[in-house]
């Protein structure tokens, strides 16, 4: 298979998986230019497609490519400029800062595993988050002694990650001599079972007692680990009698963990639990400006606003959204009107969830400790009502189910029911804290 055949053969398979709009403007004008010990290398139009496909697509590329070829091994981006073809008219308008930006900007420390761009200065603070923002800078001036530990958590994409890191990255500029470490839970728990299996446990012990910050992101995965778990408890001991700072997150309450041990919700109801919702839309309007001006760009109003409405919750979405703009403003030298904002929006656009009725039911009555078949009966029973109503609420909000379906599928109850049930839970989750808390850990488990 000669390189043109095998850059195709991949094509085919890379378009299937990522949207009409992604593939056309990133893997446009891309080529393998050849092949050399098992290294592809891959000739890409500039830095910037460069960077982007590194960050994000690179583990994905090469799992296609030795999917054709066991031989190959690795990929090295190669700029058009650089292998001599198709050579970049130097006189277009690129991004100061951003489209040159070197790739060791974007890499994580080895030593500590922390990513150099989340940093405070780069975190929008709003209304949403500033709660946690103030918990974080409080822990920054007295590590281990205020706030320890520190508990984050909310859904996918409001910014839990860039502000535990943020935390790191500054304790670690303000004195060079500190630990500190950052984890996800998942990794901590292999290399647990790793050093189990290799009889190297005390070395494991001693390697993390040995930090001074621990920052362990997603703990919800130690769900039902229970050796892990117990690990976790006595290095938290060990750390918080030493006034070592231990920060969490979570993408739910510590409470709303299934099967997370008593005496570990407790450890981390001792320091701070904080959550950050999804973005009000000035924030949202916010981050957006925040990241183009990052890039020394700006966007219409019209185009500020209609993005800010739509992109309701995922912060990370919404970022994602605005480099696909830089990218195209960069390529079309311009700023883009409001109609191709729209159109790219649209192509990114992520369908409704399409999960069974019957698996939401699953998910309600699991999460309250009731009996599925109690939310299709004809009870007004206070403890099941609210699990009935949220669940017609998350069926016609997350999942788009018409509201006669969903009164014919719980129990044959009429859609003005349904209704009034979607508006109820709709309008108390405003003013109701815990509440808008219960409905976001659901969507979360579905």
């Amino acid at each position: 298979m000669d390189n043109k055949q095998l850059w195709e053969n991949a094509l085919v398979e890379i378009e299937m998986s990522v949207s009409k709009a992604n593939f056309s403007t990133w893997f446009k004008d891309t080529y393998v230019l050849k092949r050399e010990e098992g290294v592809v290398f891959l000739s890409v139009p500039n830095a910037f497609v460069k960077t982007w496909l590194l960050e994000k697509y690179h583990k994905f590329i090469l799992k296609s490519l030795r999917n054709l070829s066991d031989s190959i091994r690795s990929i090295d981006y190669t700029v058009a400029r650089e292998d001599g073809k198709n050579p970049i008219n130097d006189s277009k308008r690129y991004v100061s800062g951003f489209m040159e930006l070197p790739l060791n900007e974007f890499m994580v420390d080895k030593e500590n595993n922390l990513n150099p761009r989340y940093t405070f200065e780069s975190f929008v603070v709003g209304p949403f988050n500033e709660l946690a923002h103030a918990a974080a800078q409080a822990i920054i001036k007295k590590p281990g002694i205020v706030y320890n530990p520190l508990f984050i958590y909310g859904n996918t994409g409001h910014g839990k990650t860039h502000l535990i890191q943020a935390i790191g990255n500054h304790i670690k500029k303000v004195d060079i001599s500190k630990k500190i470490y950052y984890i996800t839970s998942e990794r901590f728990a292999v290399d647990f079972v790793n050093a189990l299996q290799n009889g190297k446990a005390n070395q494991f012990k001693d390697k993390y007692r040995g930090y001074d910050v621990i920052i362990m992101d997603d703990i919800q995965f130690f769900s039902n680990k229970e050796k892990v778990q117990e690990e976790l408890f006595h290095l938290f001991n060990s750390m918080y009698d030493n006034n070592k700072q231990i920060v969490f997150s979570s993408d739910k309450h510590p409470n709303f963990i299934p099967d997370l041990e008593n005496r570990l919700k407790s450890r981390f109801s001792q320091g701070m639990i904080v959550d950050i919702p999804a973005p009000d839309i000035d924030s949202r309007a916010a981050i957006l400006r925040r990241k183009l001006q990052a890039s020394n760009l700006s966007l219409n109003a019209e185009s500020i606003d209609f993005l800010s409405s739509v992109m309701e919750s995922n912060i990370r979405e919404l970022e994602g959204i605005v480099n696909s703009i830089i990218c195209q403003m960069n390529l079309k030298g311009r700023e883009l009107t409001i109609n191709e904002v729209r159109q790219l929006v649209k192509n990114n656009s992520k369908p409704k969830k399409n999960i069974a009725i019957k698996d939401v039911v699953k998910i309600v009555a699991d999460f309250y400790n009731i009996e599925e078949s109690s939310i299709y009966e004809k009870t007004r029973r206070k403890e099941i009502v609210k699990p009935r109503q949220i669940t017609m609420y998350i069926l016609r909000e997350e999942c788009n189910v018409s509201y006669p379906l969903i009164g014919q599928k719980l129990g044959g109850r009429d859609h003005t029911t349904v209704i009034h049930s979607c508006e109820k839970i709709k309008n108390e989750i405003k003013d109701d804290h815990i509440l808008a808390q219960e409905v976001s850990q659901i969507k979360t488990l579905i």
